[in-house]
């Protein structure tokens, strides 16, 4: 109980002499080293506001505004045509000089602020011209060339994380007429011919009557909102579900294919947090540049980067909340039914990789057994929502539960020592590789914490990933973290020969704080446990590494990877259910302030067009799979540039309740759900000097219960990894069915 003790700052006993007043100085330092990194934090934030507020400018140009103006006054010239002079009237306590000089600094500081304001009204115009996405490669117009020159001068000066927020564009409300017209267009070729004849008359009704009655209060939100449609697709897609976010809306990450760092557990764990601790700085520190267009410099939103750390879910009855703290410096870590704190800072410092892993060791060896209870706790994180919230509010509001609940809500992220071995390994790799999604996307249902913003697992043999929570970001945002996380991991902080973490050891540190519970039997884990357990259990992922080719070989044929392998996908679900299905890819709309996501739905005519004509054997195919080709990419422009259908629907739909009335678009189900995880920084990987370190991506559970769900990475150029996860309670739905991906990836090839 050391550490408990020096724990507290100060003492005091009563004695018949007075009160005796015992300090911990070694606490007090604590105390007074851990308050001088909050308030360099705080200066930090302060100089960062300072410098992004005045982006595409620089602080320095008010001294050279300043400068210019009072030289003009000297040489008895007014550029001010008056108004310095003006200014002069209001200061009465100082002589002529000084009043000539002040009013020449407040009115260039009002100058310098006036240009700030236009040059950043000058760059939302340019951010909000899209036509340049649409044009083809070697055929720019003059109109985009001048606005790519004009974007580029504006951008010289090295922006900081947040510097483009209030220089992107808000997303524009669409024309309904437009969003009805692609609509029908995107169903056609699902529906018979009297069935499309139907939707039609109901669409022209909807667009009549109802429609433009919602459509005016949408774009009265547009006028008040920063994005019209980001709230409420995080308030009722994500935080208003109540059923268990396992499997259902959490997604994971994997680790490299074929290397494993490190197979020591403890020393995988200390890299692993080091770097993720790295990354977090850069964030708070705004050092991360900006996330951009591949091959441009028009940035993209960043303000999914806010919630990565110290954020959790927190159970409501009718909704959650996303609760987010400013700092943490502890981890919350898992290990065999036990919880602990890990302090990460100590001594006004960061633990180096070596002293983390010294600290995860000491969790390994402690032989204490779970307190009643307290194994399987994570199971009401993994469970439905309204129990969790129910059971939160009647045993975790006070005494130790509370303080034990706080310090894992309150944690940077959440870390789960797994005491099982995962990977591409053994007599049968492929297999181990689905166990191994699996275990990343629900694990046992107990030993993560579903709520956390993330948790990162270790297993034992030291290969890692991670699973996301996903209301507060999008994959590409945890894509870059993990990116950046098993990069500087294996190539920066690297391991010694005994792959133990490098560094020295301070061994005075305190013990990992063990969390206390006091948990009843009618705390309803076990009830949650069975719902988690079954759900668990009806998941099948098949991970796919396609080894064939990848894009280097696609781009030869001057075709869209993407584009390629969401043709390809439609060829294997044809193949698989013998006909089409409404399908969904995720597409971004961070061209815009506070953008997600929006749908391009890949199942288009063309595309079916070309699957048809191919599996009967016409010769047409290759001009038919070039126009299904050219109409994705057309709509995947088209989604990110705000014209995409189905949020726009969305949003018309939560008019359409909130006013009280029925509308019957969004009701259809995504059997073929599709996601592309983007590498986002390949300059961190070496692949030619290093080809084993490839990353195997992430996937999600199906959308639908008779559906399919699909993510695929599409690393260097002759490599696509896919994940692909269905139910085993539908018949017509077997993962391992994906080995038509393969065969449907070598016929369409085979034209060429």
């Amino acid at each position: 109980m050391a550490e408990a003790h020096q724990a507290v700052a100060f003492q005091f006993t009563i004695t018949p002499e007075g009160i005796d007043l015992q300090l911990s100085y070694q606490a007090l330092n604590q105390i007074y080293l851990s308050g001088v990194r909050s308030w360099k934090k705080r200066f930090s934030r302060l100089r960062n506001r300072v410098i992004k507020g005045v982006y595409p400018a620089s602080p320095s140009s008010w001294l050279f505004v300043v400068t210019a103006i009072l030289v003009t006054i000297y040489t008895h010239s007014d550029p001010s045509m008056g108004l310095i002079a003006k200014i002069q009237h209001l200061h009465v306590s100082l002589g002529t000089q000084g009043q000539t000089v002040v009013s020449a600094m407040v009115f260039s500081t009002l100058l310098w602020l006036s240009l700030i304001l236009a040059l950043r009204f000058c760059l939302k115009l340019l951010l909000s011209y899209h036509r340049w996405m649409f044009e083809q490669h070697g055929r720019i117009s003059n109109t985009t060339k001048v606005w790519a020159t004009l974007v580029k001068l504006l951008s010289t000066r090295k922006p900081l994380l947040y510097s483009y927020q209030t220089s992107l564009p808000h997303l524009p409300v669409p024309p309904i007429r437009d969003t009805l017209s692609r609509y029908l267009e995107s169903v056609r070729p699902l529906l018979t011919d009297p069935e499309f004849k139907r939707t039609t008359e109901l669409t022209s009704q909807f667009e009549s009557n109802l429609g433009n009655r919602l459509q005016r209060y949408l774009k009265l939100k547009a006028l008040w909102a920063t994005n019209y449609v980001s709230d409420w697709w995080e308030e009722y897609i994500y935080l208003r579900g109540r059923s268990p976010i396992m499997v259902n809306s959490n997604y994971y990450g994997m680790d490299f294919l074929y290397v494993t760092p490190t197979p020591v557990q403890a020393a995988r764990a200390g890299n692993t947090i080091t770097a993720l601790l790295l990354y977090r700085r850069k964030v708070y520190r705004e050092e991360l540049k900006p996330g951009c267009v591949p091959g441009t410099v028009i940035p993209l939103c960043a303000a999914q980067c806010e919630r990565i750390f110290n954020t959790t879910r927190i159970p409501g009855t009718e909704t959650d909340v996303l609760q987010h703290w400013d700092d943490s410096e502890f981890v919350a870590v898992y290990h065999k039914g036990r919880y602990f704190r890990l302090w990460v800072y100590w001594a006004g410092r960061r633990l180096s990789p070596r002293e983390i892993e010294y600290q995860i060791q000491r969790i390994l060896d402690d032989p204490s057994p779970p307190q009643p209870g307290e194994d399987k706790l994570g199971a009401l994180t993994a469970g439905d929502r309204i129990p969790w919230s129910q059971v939160r509010k009647q045993y975790f509001n006070y005494g130790v539960n509370k303080k034990s609940l706080d310090a894992i809500e309150r944690a940077a992220f959440f870390v789960s020592l797994d005491d099982e071995e995962q990977g591409m390994m053994g007599e049968y790799p492929a297999r181990n590789l689905d166990r191994y999604a699996k275990s990343l996307l629900h694990g046992k249902c107990y030993d993560r914490w579903f709520d956390k913003s993330f948790s990162i697992v270790i297993y034992k043999n030291g290969k890692n990933g991670l699973n996301a929570e996903h209301s507060w970001a999008d994959a590409p945002t945890v894509a870059h973290l993990w990116e950046y996380t098993l990069a500087t991991d294996a190539f920066q902080l690297g391991y010694t020969e005994e792959g133990h973490c490098k560094g020295e050891v301070d061994c005075s540190l305190p013990l990992p704080q063990r969390l206390i519970w006091d948990i009843p039997p009618e705390a309803q884990v076990a009830s949650s446990l069975a719902v988690a357990q079954a759900l668990a259990d009806d998941v099948d992922c098949h991970v796919f590494p396609f080894r064939e080719f990848g894009k280097g070989r696609i781009k030869k044929l001057r075709i869209s990877p993407d584009a390629f392998i969401q043709i390809s996908l439609q060829l294997a679900y044809y193949r698989d259910r013998g006909g089409f299905c409404l399908t969904y890819e995720a597409s971004m709309t961070r061209l815009f302030r506070e953008g997600r996501t929006e749908t391009v739905r890949s199942c288009t005519n063309e595309s079916c067009a070309f699957v048809k004509a191919l599996e009967s054997g016409e010769e047409q195919c290759r001009h038919l799979f070039r126009l299904a080709s050219v109409k994705h990419q057309n709509l995947y422009r088209m989604a990110m540039t705000g014209a995409g259908i189905d949020r726009h629907l969305f949003c018309l739909y939560v008019v359409s309740k909130y006013l009280g009335v029925e509308s019957s678009f969004l009701k259809e189900p995504w059997r073929l759900s599709t996601s592309q995880t983007p590498v986002q920084q390949m300059e961190l990987f070496d692949l030619k000097n290093h080809p084993d370190f490839i990353s195997l991506g992430g996937g999600f559970g199906p959308v639908a219960d008779d559906g399919y769900g699909v993510s695929y990475i599409i690393v260097g150029e002759d490599m696509i990894n896919f994940h692909v996860s269905s139910k085993y309670s539908c018949s017509e739905t077997v993962s391992k069915a994906s080995g038509y991906f393969h065969q449907c990836l070598d016929k369409v090839l085979m034209p060429y």
